[in-house]
């Protein structure tokens, strides 16, 4: 079985699309492993304050009628960082999409949540890495079983946890651990979870444009005018927090 040394919180969310800018959590489910095997379910509609288009109702069900008189994210954002509080995090592509757009809601409730931490262990990425599948083929080459409710949060959060359990039993090569999971893997060095940045030889590069490879601080500091165009781009808020962080730091430097 898989070794705890602190809660492992598994997050599915359910949302009205995947831009990280400007689109919205409609669904949280997140099973809270503790070290003893105890499992804390917390599940919650969410009122995105705007329409839910039809395409993202085909794949989840969720309509605005469903969500209506559900609370938004701002009044459940408290009650979620505290249920949060000291778990490493893990999810099926959690570190590409669910815990940026969570890190996003946080920040658009005025909540900081960063990563700084926390361990962040993506079960696709084993998957991947192993087999090439999506959740459903995973749940049954895993569990010899079929996924009943998929693209339901709770359903695919709990289905998830299964998984890992199972894929910790197959491959003995992930040891029993979060710390021997992500050894085995590898890490990805987080700047920000939208990847907009990433971490080359111990510098913040840009991952995208025409500065792409380029170290951040130098272009910020050949061009401060580049920060001034990010800041009021399209960006994700953790995005624009990062980039301040290297900003404010640069310019210190300088200075």
């Amino acid at each position: 079985m898989l070794q705890l040394t602190r809660p492992l919180a598994i997050i599915d969310l359910e949302t009205t699309g995947v831009n990280l800018g400007s689109d919205r959590i409609l669904e949280i489910a997140i099973v809270k492993i503790m070290p003893d095997g105890k499992q804390i379910v917390k599940r919650k509609l969410i009122n995105p304050e705007m329409p839910i288009p039809a395409s993202s109702t085909d794949i989840h069900g969720i309509t605005n009628e469903m969500v209506k008189d559900a609370p938004s994210f701002r009044q459940v954002a408290n009650e979620m960082k505290q249920f949060l509080d000291n778990c490493d995090l893990a999810g099926y592509n959690s570190n590409r999409f669910d815990i940026p757009m969570l890190v996003e809601e946080f920040l658009r409730a005025g909540m900081d949540f960063d990563g700084k931490g926390r361990r962040l262990l993506d079960v696709q990425k084993i998957f991947h890495m192993m087999e090439q599948r999506t959740l459903s083929a995973a749940y049954r080459f895993y569990c010899n079983k079929e996924l009943e409710g998929a693209h339901g949060a709770e359903a695919d959060a709990s289905a998830t946890w299964e998984v890992l359990v199972a894929q910790v039993v197959k491959y003995p090569q992930l040891g029993t651990n979060i710390e021997t999971i992500l050894k085995c893997i590898g890490e990805e060095p987080v700047v920000d979870f939208a990847r907009r940045f990433t971490m080359e030889n111990g510098i913040e590069v840009f991952n995208f444009g025409k500065h792409k490879g380029r170290s951040v601080a130098e272009i910020l500091k050949a061009e401060p005018q580049y920060y001034d165009w990010m800041m009021k781009g399209d960006f994700p808020l953790h995005t624009k927090q990062k980039l301040t962080e290297i900003f404010n730091r640069t310019m210190l430097k300088k200075g």
